[in-house]
């Protein structure tokens, strides 16, 4: 490609540079995307075809400037000033000519005649005026100095990014810098990958393991104990089943992944003025929070209001967050602090704006033991700090005060009922007052002095926990659609530039009447998403417990990434891991779960997603409902590697609808919602969930996207038929004959309805992501009681037992669950079944002890070798799975430790009462874990030591008096031996240690603060090893010829 130059702006240039044409690369395609392929270097590129247009093909010509450390090689000059040096040089610059190909011209003509159209393209810089090139070499190296060069001759760079010419512009074309600044579209989340260094050693581990553990299983088999084939059979039957359990475990590990968010992108997106958006007002989907309680004893108001107040400062535009709490007790104690907390929050909220607080809950908050001033440069802060802290105080003061201000109220307010109607009564009686009592139902009244609709004091007919009138109370309007500016108030703070508006507060309290089944809390749930739809509507949810609180105020955003990236219309819910504080630093029964939540769960992140765990869940609104993701993927073959496109199961329905029978090939979870109840606005407000809930479509790639701009409009505000609406849709008969519990919303039929309902949506094809932030997005309270703890672990395994008997049994999936996916249900249905071998391995040890007998005929040098590699290869893997998923060595054995304790206590049970369940049909109520702290209020760990009997402890308990009476019987029967062959104990000794160390932490907690050990534990202790010493004496005799030890011959 051939370029002049024209008459303007004329420099000297080499005659011998005239014959030479200049080094040029040429670049012939530009792709839809902006990107510039070169094709080919030859004069004569053939472009014609099927791939051609008109104005498709440019090519560029990129000259480099000479400059005086890099001339081109040539002879002579037609100028005088020339440096020294062996050739001459022009002080042309780069050159940026774009020349399209034209049909029907040619080159010749536009170099010919096009002298003035050339001179516009021509980019050209002064010569330098200095001609001694010697002046410009660096005085150490003899090198040129381009630096001085560039300074001295007021050389330009060229044109990009960096560094633009404002003298001169491509007059043709219009570019401009701004126009060269747009800024490319982004993802707003990306997938970061394990190093391969670490996965790769980890995945070849877990194969080396599994062909361990078979040819082990293949030896044992076929190596038989003669003299104990009952210890042989039980070890082979228990072994088995490990094998098989570690198996259902480690296989979701394949492929575990991490991900990040881009805030900066989001913001740029939704919250940048542009031609959709000329003011820069959000267009991010609008979000309600769930907020559930029951029982205000077992989890403190207080505690309750701070986690509202936490939600109530979130970093997400006002206008679009909702905020609902159910309280399902009907409490007006409940009531009446979140009344008190939305008062608190006018004054907290702008507060946590106006100094970028975090956390946003201020009991944690003013607990934090780090310096509250850090990071904090406006001079009013310590005032202002001082006088909210103040301001909590008299808060809390009030919440504390508030059942006793309650009782007081009621008492005044009956009290002149019941002089009303003794007053009435001598009326009527002529004047004196009748011989019967005079009854008066004691109720309880609001501070309006009316009747409270909920449940009373004193519970009588509509207003008992459950028979009462369902209350929806709008506690926070609307907030307006422009930001409300503070301004100084000499009695509150200064606020002024701060928005003090607050997110719309509903408090919610079910409708709940004798001889419905309410559902516990997914009725509850299911009740505040009508609720929601009909208020405010937004297209995501986000569930959280009363008393896990809003640690990082940017949690929403950061799901909101996920949801509103690329491919994200096929998730249905984002899943937070769970943090928890007030935790005992050696985290004795493993309450922080750091191995599920840092490893499965990241580990599942890689599959099709992680499950629900009942809490910091964002939900898709319109996957609630029941509805089939778009573009479902489905999974056949054996192990599911055939992946294919899901058929459009609305366009099968529609076409079978008018059928008589439905196939039974569609799998029940295929099936369409259809039945949500009569109500007409919550039908309405599904399409617009759905509509709303959609990424933005701002590029080509983004699939069943919405338009930029499309949530802009202002949020109409509430009135009476609304309100009146949102109370019938959560009437107790709202869902007779609908859908809901059974494909729409939480599902009800199990303890563990997260579970359930989030492998639902999984078993539809929808995908869900797990989101880690760099600071936690929530945090709550565990129980650190060990009682509290097992009843927690006996609740949930209860519910796998359910799921296990249920047609929620992953086996009985669709195929649009992924295979390694369909493992980690099938694990979540089987892992309670491992305590009944747990438990009895736990008593082989003993039994070994005890018989003098072993698992295997002789320690022989292939049991060992099988027993060290095993291990070995479980101690590497444990490792490597601590360096991809980031917990500590410390949190892996405290899982370990409490798998053994919970197995073997709370994971039976739950198998019993799951079997008489459903076997007997037995009903099994569980009381609600309390989030309440000890009495202790100096001690906050006062619960550790707090030893509260139970029969779960009953278990655990013989397996440790029965392996230490085991220990002491061997060890005496060694001694007292003629011949004492201590080798002889080590299989079962060693086995038996194993077992006691992994039951340290529950010995731990059963003394109590300081060795104070229940007088029932002795009891128990005492009774076990008198019953144990003396069967064992009946069963095996001691003999005169008595020589052995308790273990197994050593042969080589």
């Amino acid at each position: 490609m051939a370029t002049s130059t024209g008459p303007s702006k004329k420099t000297a240039i080499p005659s011998s540079s005239a014959d030479r044409t200049p080094q040029a690369v040429k670049f012939a395609r530009r792709t839809s995307s902006g990107r510039v392929v070169s094709l080919s270097r030859d004069e004569d590129l053939d472009v014609s075809g099927e791939f051609s247009s008109p104005s498709d093909y440019i090519n560029y010509t990129v000259m480099m400037p000479p400059t005086p450390d890099n001339q081109p090689a040539g002879g002579g000059s037609n100028s005088g000033d020339k440096p020294d040096g062996p050739g001459g040089y022009a002080s042309t610059m780069s050159r940026f000519a774009m020349e399209t190909q034209r049909p029907g011209g040619s080159r010749g003509e536009e170099e010919g005649g096009g002298g003035n159209s050339a001179g516009k393209l021509d980019r050209r810089v002064s010569v330098m005026k200095s001609n001694n090139k010697s002046m410009l070499l660096r005085s150490q190296t003899g090198d040129f100095d381009h630096n001085r060069w560039l300074f001295e001759t007021k050389g330009k760079y060229g044109i990009g990014n960096a560094f633009w010419q404002d003298d001169e512009s491509f007059d043709d074309t219009g570019v401009t810098l701004s126009d060269f600044m747009d800024k490319p579209w982004k993802p707003l989340t990306r997938k970061v990958k394990v190093p391969p260094a670490i996965l790769s050693p980890y995945r070849l581990l877990i194969m080396v393991r599994l062909v361990v553990l078979l040819l082990f299983l293949i030896w044992r088999i076929r190596n038989p104990n003669e003299d104990a084939l009952w210890l042989w059979g039980m070890s082979i039957v228990c072994e088995c089943w490990f094998a098989f359990s570690w198996l259902l475990d480690i296989l979701p590990k394949f492929n575990p992944i991490n991900r990040q968010t881009d805030l900066a992108a989001l913001r740029d997106k939704f919250e940048t003025p542009s031609t959709t958006n000329p003011r820069g007002r959000s267009d991010l989907p609008g979000v309600d929070v769930f907020i559930s309680t029951a029982d205000p004893e077992k989890e403190p108001p207080l505690v309750t209001a701070n986690t509202i107040l936490s939600i109530l400062a979130v970093e997400y535009p006002v206008e679009k967050v909702s905020v609902y709490i159910s309280d399902d007790g009907g409490a007006i104690l409940n009531f009446e602090a979140m009344a008190e907390a939305v008062k608190f929050a006018e004054m907290w909220v702008p507060f946590c704006r106006k100094h970028n607080i975090e956390p946003r809950n201020p009991d944690s908050y003013f607990n934090v033991k780090t310096d509250p001033t850090k990071n904090k440069k406006r001079p009013d802060f310590v005032k202002d700090r001082r006088w909210i802290k103040r301001e909590y105080d008299e808060f809390k003061v009030r919440i504390n005060g508030l059942p006793e201000a309650i009782k007081k109220r009621c008492e005044k307010h009956n009290s002149k009922e019941e002089m009303q109607a003794k007053r009435l009564a001598k009326e009527n009686n002529g004047g004196t007052l009748p011989a019967e009592p005079i009854n008066v139902t004691k109720a309880t009244w609001m501070a309006d002095g009316t009747h409270w609709p909920g449940t009373w004091y004193s519970p009588t007919a509509d207003h008992s926990k459950g028979d009462h009138a369902g209350i929806v109370q709008v506690m926070s309007k609307v907030p307006e659609n422009e930001p409300v500016m503070g301004h100084r108030d000499e009695k509150k703070l200064d606020f002024t530039g701060i928005d003090v508006r607050l997110p719309m507060f509903v408090y919610v309290s079910r409708e709940k009447r004798p001889g419905y089944d309410h559902n516990k809390k997914a009725g509850a749930m299911n009740a505040m998403v009508r609720a929601s739809a009909i208020l405010s509507n937004g297209p995501f949810i986000l569930n959280l417990d009363c008393d896990h609180y809003v640690y990082n105020s940017m949690a929403i955003r950061e799901g909101m990434c996920f949801m509103m990236d690329r491919g994200g219309d096929r998730i249905c819910y984002i899943q937070f891991p769970q943090r928890f504080e007030g935790i005992d630093p050696s985290d004795r029964y493993a309450n922080h779960n750091t191995v599920f939540f840092d490893g499965n769960m990241r580990a599942l992140d890689g599959l099709q997603g992680p499950v629900y765990v009942g809490t910091g869940c964002m939900f898709r609104r319109y996957a609630l409902y029941g509805f089939h993701p778009p573009r479902a993927k489905e999974y056949t073959g054996i192990v599911g590697q055939n992946k294919s496109q899901a058929p459009n199961i609305s366009s099968q329905m529609q076409a079978e609808e008018d059928s008589e029978s439905q196939p039974l090939a569609v799998h029940p979870d295929l099936q369409l919602p259809k039945k949500f109840g009569n109500s007409t606005m919550f039908h309405e407000s599904i399409a617009v969930a759905e509509f709303q809930g959609r990424p933005l479509a701002d590029h080509i790639s983004v699939k069943n996207g919405r338009p930029p701009g499309a949530l802009l409009a202002p949020r109409p505000p509430l009135d009476a038929p609304t309100v009146a609406e949102a109370v019938a849709v959560i009437s107790c008969w709202y869902e007779d004959k609908t859908e809901w519990g059974d494909r729409v919303g939480w599902i009800y039929g199990s303890v563990t309805e997260d579970v359930v309902t989030g492998y639902r949506m999984h078993n539809r094809g929808w995908r869900s992501v797990y989101c880690i932030t760099k600071r936690d997005a929530f945090r709550g309270t565990a129980p650190i009681n060990l009682t509290d703890r097992l009843h927690q672990v006996l609740r949930w395994a209860t519910g796998s037992v359910e799921i296990f008997f249920s047609r929620n049994n992953p086996l009985l999936a669709t195929t649009r669950l992924k295979f390694l996916q369909r493992i980690a249900y099938f694990n979540v249905g089987v892992y309670p079944f491992t305590s009944i071998f747990l438990v009895i391995y736990c008593f082989l040890p003993a039994l070994s002890l005890f018989s003098g007998q072993f698992i295997v005929q002789s320690l022989n040098v292939a049991f060992l070798v099988y027993l060290f590699i095993i291990t070995s290869t479980l101690m590497l893997l444990s490792l490597l799975e601590v360096k991809w998923s980031g917990i500590a060595l410390e949190e892996w054995w405290r899982n370990e430790q409490f798998w053994v304790i919970g197995g073997s206590s709370a994971h039976l049970v739950a198998v019993l009462q799951g079997l008489l369940k459903i076997i007997a049909g037995i009903e099994i109520s569980f009381t609600l874990t309390s989030k309440s702290a000890g009495d202790d209020e100096e001690d906050i760990y006062a619960d550790l030591y707090l030893v509260k009997w139970t029969s779960l402890f009953i278990m655990p308990l013989a397996i440790i008096i029965v392996n230490l009476v085991a220990l002491v019987m061997a060890c005496a029967r060694t001694v007292y031996s003629v011949i004492p062959q201590w080798s002889k104990l080590f299989g079962g000794a060693f086995f038996s240690f194993w077992v006691l160390a992994h039951m340290y932490p529950f010995a731990k907690g059963l003394m109590g603060r300081r060795g104070r050990v229940p007088t029932i534990i002795y009891v128990w202790s005492g009774l076990l090893s008198i019953t144990v010493s003396l069967l064992w004496l009946s069963i095996s005799p001691p003999s005169d010829n008595s020589t052995a030890g308790g273990g197994a011959n050593f042969s080589v």
